[in-house]
Parts: structure tokens; C-alpha cells; sequence
């Protein structure tokens, strides 16, 4: 058994083959699963990347059947059935398996518009988190040294383009960052002069929710002092400016900005590619793998695709989807070693969508049941708290989530430049 991916898929898939008469092994690049619905909280500060990641290593210690492979897939040999993987050494070797899981997740997608990358973060890994903190920190820090207000402005504008969730929950923390940690500890600037800019391309915030909640969004987003932009997209953006063009009008406007977050869609990592060419596939919408009712690929029963890269009845790309894919996946396969024969179909069971607002309001949908404000902040930490790895990384983030409502204070602000040899050119 072969396990493409340490995400939630994965490891669900892998935590399903625990019982099984089967040696599991879990390839991922990285050594720690990351949870991704708090990404955003440790690009601004509030929690430490140790309280949203856990070692794969660790999660598995007690599952006897299972290794850990720190490599990342590069191609596939259905035939032979082998993956290709290099090791971090970036030597090559081939691994064999009798049955494939593939849950390699997704990257940012600029949609064509890859000259937008020099200037822009995305927001899919620990690394475009440690990124975005080095960013927004920074700027905070150089507009404090430069004595003309004029100098500082574009240092503190920050623009995001994307107004779904992961877009939403970024405009609100820099503004709380600004508003309330940063405010009594500069002595040139006013940190809640910051300005941040939301685009978004469609009428409304967050489209995946009802109306009523995307207004109650809004509204939030406006007393917290987030401007938003509808109907326009980001066009172009540069070290200091980014461009904007309006839908129907074509107009093009330019707005002076040092920091430009891009949040406004994910696409297949190369590795898909790879699988659909070997297989014979052909993509789907972001480059996902169509599927089966089972989740296998048709035609190659050995083989199944779960999480954000399988395309199975438009669900969604989200959490709860992968890791109720990855668990189904790894039943069936349990079931097929145990001398069954029967492949069930997979049926989603939708708990809902939940979004991060500011402090003590939060949205959340599910079926005919929609929260806002104070409950739906109580329930949305209610579900991120069940879903995160490990008692630690639960115990942690509910003190320091506790601390900050208290003091008003972010203690995980610390610089880190990555290459130290081109450590400046972050800024």
C-alpha cells in the first residue's frame, strides 16, 4: 500500500489500513502534516507553526503497518506499478505498490498570469505562511524607519486579491494585527492606519455561502476597515503597486501597495499530470482526476485519487471532503485485502462550511442552519479544535487563542528570511 501525500486524505487513508493485513507507506516531501484551515492565523501571528503541523512521523508511531517515505512523487509506471520519488539527497528510486493512493493536494493557480508570482504569495503551505508574516511584519517595521508619511503608505497597503474564505480570513487578521497588537508599540507610525484592500472578482464575498452570510461578512469586514472591490480583477502587480481592472468597464486602476496576497484559486501540483498522461486521463476542471463511485480511476482499479485533486460529483475542495475520501479510500482497499469483493460507493456527508471573520464572529452553513457573529465564532473553534492534530497542537491553540482575546497580543511575530544569501530581497 502506497500513500501519496501526508494531507488530510492521506492520512485519513492511512489511519483506515491501521487493522489491515498490509504494509502502508506514506510518501509526502515534507515530514508534517499541516492543517490548513489555520494557515492563515500562522502567516499573522497568532499561532506558532508547531500549533498548526504535526510530524507524520509521530501521528503514526503507533500504527505498526505503517512507514514514512520523505520524498516527492515525480512520475508513474501503472504498469510496473511503481512511483518514481526523489529523496530530499534529490536521488531518484523507484517504489512498487500493489494499490496507490494519491492525495498530493493542490497549489496556488494565477490562471495564465504567472508573471504575477514575482510580486504575490500564495497561501497553500507552511512556507507561503512564513512568507506572508516576513511581509507584513516587515512592512510594519521599514514604514516605522522612513520619515516622510508619503514613504510610508504604500507599506501600509496591503491588497489581497480573492474574496473567498481563505481571502476574507486574511484581510480581517491584518487588520486585527494592526488594530490591536500593533497598536501601542511603534512610535512613528500608527499601525491602524493600515490599509487593507480587498478584490474580488464576483458581486459578493464568499459565493460558496448563503447571501445572508456573505452580507453579514461584509458588514464585519467594514467595521474592522477592510475596503472591498467588486466585480474587478487583479491584472498586474508590481514591487510597490498592484493594477486592477474593472469587469464591465474595462477601467484600470493602480493602487500603491509593497504587499499583495493572492488567494483567488488552486490547481493541480505537476504530479497529476504526470498520472493522468500515464493513465490516460483526461483532466478535469483545475486539473483534478475524474473518478469512480469507489474513488478508483476507471479502468485502473489499483489506483485511487482522493482529496482536492479528485473530480467526483463537483464536491468541493475542502477539509471534511478529503478526509472522508481518504477514509473511504482506505476501507475499500482494507476490505479488497481482507478477501472481499465489494467496492461501496463513496457518500459525502456535508457538516457544513465555516468561515473566520474577526475576533468572536465567525460564519458558519450547514444545510438549512447558518450562524454568525459570537456563535458561529464559538462553533467555528469548536470544529477547528476537533480537527487538529494531536492533543498538543489542541491543548496549545486553545491557551494562546485565550492569551490573545486577554492581552490583545501576537507573540509569533518573528522575522525569518529563508536563504540567508538572499535574506533583503523578501522586502
Amino acid at each position: 500500500m502506497v500513500i501519496i501525500g501526508a494531507g488530510f486524505a492521506g492520512m485519513h487513508a492511512a489511519r483506515s489500513l491501521r487493522r489491515a493485513n498490509a504494509k502502508v507507506t506514506v510518501i509526502d516531501r515534507g515530514t508534517s502534516h499541516l492543517f490548513q484551515p489555520l494557515l492563515y492565523q500562522c502567516a499573522t501571528g497568532l499561532l506558532s507553526e508547531g500549533s498548526i503541523s504535526s510530524p507524520i512521523r509521530h501521528l503514526l508511531r503507533r500504527q505498526r503497518n505503517a512507514d514514512v517515505y520523505c520524498a516527492e512523487a515525480t512520475d508513474i509506471d501503472p504498469a510496473a506499478r511503481t512511483v518514481t520519488v526523489t529523496r530530499l539527497d534529490s536521488s531518484v528510486e523507484q517504489v512498487g505498490y500493489d494499490y496507490l493512493v494519491v492525495a498530493v493536494g493542490m497549489r496556488t493557480a494565477y490562471h495564465g498570469n504567472e508573471h504575477l508570482m514575482e510580486h504575490t504569495i500564495g497561501m497553500k503551505t507552511l512556507d507561503d505562511a512564513l512568507a506572508i508574516r516576513r511581509k507584513v511584519m516587515g512592512a510594519f517595521e521599514v514604514a516605522e524607519t522612513l520619515p516622510d508619511p508619503e514613504q510610508r503608505k504604500p507599506w501600509l497597503t496591503f491588497a489581497i486579491a480573492g474574496g473567498g474564505p481563505t481571502g476574507v480570513e486574511l484581510a480581517g487578521q491584518i487588520r486585527e494585527l494592526a488594530h490591536n497588537a500593533l497598536e501601542r508599540e511603534f512610535r512613528s507610525i500608527d499601525p491602524d492606519e493600515a490599509r487593507v484592500m480587498l478584490f474580488q472578482g464576483a458581486d459578493r464575498l464568499l459565493p460558496s455561502f448563503s447571501p445572508s452570510l456573505s452580507t453579514s461578512a461584509l458588514r464585519t469586514l467594514e467595521r474592522l476597515g477592510v475596503e472591498t472591490h467588486f466585480g474587478v480583477h487583479v491584472t498586474d502587480v508590481g514591487a510597490d503597486t498592484v493594477e486592477i481592472t474593472e469587469k464591465k468597464s474595462g477601467e484600470v486602476r493602480t493602487f500603491g501597495a509593497r504587499t499583495t496576497l493572492w488567494t483567488t484559486g488552486v490547481e493541480a501540483v505537476p504530479f497529476v499530470k504526470a498520472l493522468a498522461d500515464a493513465i490516460g486521463v483526461k483532466q478535469d476542471h483545475g486539473g483534478t482526476i475524474p473518478v469512480g463511485d469507489d474513488l478508483s480511476v476507471p479502468g485502473h482499479p489499483d489506483i485511487f485519487v482522493v482529496g482536492d485533486i479528485s473530480s467526483y460529483k463537483e464536491l468541493p475542495g475542502v477539509a471534511e471532503v478529503a478526509m472522508q475520501g481518504g477514509r473511504h479510500a482506505g476501507e475499500v482497499i482494507a476490505g479488497l485485502l481482507a478477501g472481499g469483493s465489494e467496492r461501496p460507493a463513496f457518500r459525502y456527508r456535508d457538516f457544513g462550511s465555516a468561515a473566520y471573520i474577526s475576533r468572536k464572529n465567525a460564519i458558519l452553513e450547514t444545510g438549512p442552519l447558518r450562524l454568525s457573529g459570537r456563535v458561529g465564532w464559538l462553533a467555528w473553534g469548536a470544529i477547528h479544535i476537533a480537527f487538529l492534530a494531536g492533543v498538543r497542537n489542541r491543548t496549545g491553540t486553545l491557551v494562546t487563542w485565550a492569551a490573545t482575546l486577554l492581552t490583545d497580543t501576537r507573540r509569533e511575530r518573528a522575522i525569518t528570511y529563508g536563504d540567508p544569501k538572499t535574506a533583503r530581497k523578501s522586502f
